[in-house]
């Protein structure tokens, strides 16, 4: 970089005419302490409190459009996957960058739905034509299709929903949502999502919704038969970067037969699901939503490039598509 880390930050609002005060923190790049990332490549930023501990931290990518990538998903060939499984693949052009020896220096990452908790990496080209790398793999660059995602919308905190069955004011507004079932065995129904993200909103028209949107205690609530054995429920999405930890962990309620959750959330429009965690920290994403070929996912491929003599990893483009337009071509 071009500048310093380790910096304070000095940009910051407090809530206005909420319950819940608070103060949202602003970190723009450039800024007058860090002019410039010099490089393309994965980064991150961390952020810690006055004590030094990490409150937490963002992965972000900066990206040169050297390459272009064509992306299209498939559904799986292989008929023992053909109904859960979705299959990307590419095509990287480089009409102006020589990938010289590219099974060496040209890498790969596949992201679903923005996830990199369960990306696909390092898949190498099959075989090229003139200036383009091919990709046209099956088993290696297929992902379990996953379900449509659950949503709750509490852009008004005061009142219910189709997805919210009370409403409560304790210290703040408690949102509680309707219960949940597996659907793992139910047919694939469309359900209409933003893949995992949530976006921060509010009812009334304001003129800074970052500190005028107020926090909510949401209540999950799942019913879920099958014997867990030594595994773990967990509410699952991109509102904490799809973090598994213990602020996320369902727990069975007798009382009730269910599996319940409550957790601090800005109002607004949420996606989740609910996921099945093992002991040794993997993540069957299927076993309570299913897996369905004909989720609609959206999926991203990152071209990573490291010259001969290079002493780090470029990622020199990008491509996306859609699973709305799958085929089996």
């Amino acid at each position: 970089m071009d500048g310093f880390d380790d910096v304070r930050l000095y940009e910051y609002s407090n809530s206005f005419n909420t319950l819940k005060g608070y103060s949202h923190y602003t970190l723009k790049i450039p800024n007058r302490d860090t002019r410039k990332l010099t490089k393309s490549g994965n980064y991150m930023v961390s952020i810690y409190n006055d004590n030094g501990e990490l409150v937490f931290s963002k992965k972000f990518m900066i990206i040169e459009n050297k390459v272009t990538v064509d992306a299209s998903v498939k559904r799986a060939r292989n008929l023992e996957n053909i109904q859960t499984k979705q299959v990307v693949q590419f095509v990287i052009d480089s009409p102006n960058l020589l990938l010289t020896n590219p099974k060496e220096t040209v890498n790969t990452l596949i992201l679903q739905n923005s996830n990199l908790n369960s990306p696909i990496s390092n898949l190498k080209p099959q075989y090229t034509i003139g200036s383009q790398l091919i990709y046209r793999y099956d088993k290696e660059a297929s992902f379990d299709a996953g379900n449509e995602y659950l949503f709750f919308d509490n852009k008004d905190i005061r009142s219910g929903s189709s997805s919210i069955r009370k409403i409560d004011l304790t210290d703040i507004y408690n949102t509680y949502l309707y219960t949940n079932g597996a659907r793992f065995e139910r047919p694939y129904t469309y359900n209409p999502d933003i893949n995992g993200n949530y976006q921060i909103r509010i009812l009334y028209p304001t003129s800074d919704i970052s500190i005028e949107a107020d926090y909510a205690r949401v209540h999950f609530a799942l019913q879920y038969f099958e014997d867990l054995n030594d595994k773990e429920i967990h509410v699952y999405g991109n509102f904490n970067n799809y973090t598994i930890d213990e602020t996320t962990y369902m727990k069975y309620d007798s009382f009730s037969d269910t599996y319940i959750n409550q957790m601090l959330l800005k109002q607004g429009f949420y996606n989740y699901k609910y996921v099945v965690v093992n002991r040794d920290g993997t993540i069957d994403y299927g076993a309570i939503s299913g897996n369905y070929w004909q989720t609609e996912n959206d999926y991203t491929v990152l071209v990573y490039f490291r010259d001969l003599g290079a002493r780090y990893d470029r990622i020199i483009g990008m491509g996306k598509t859609n699973s709305s337009i799958i085929n089996n071509q």
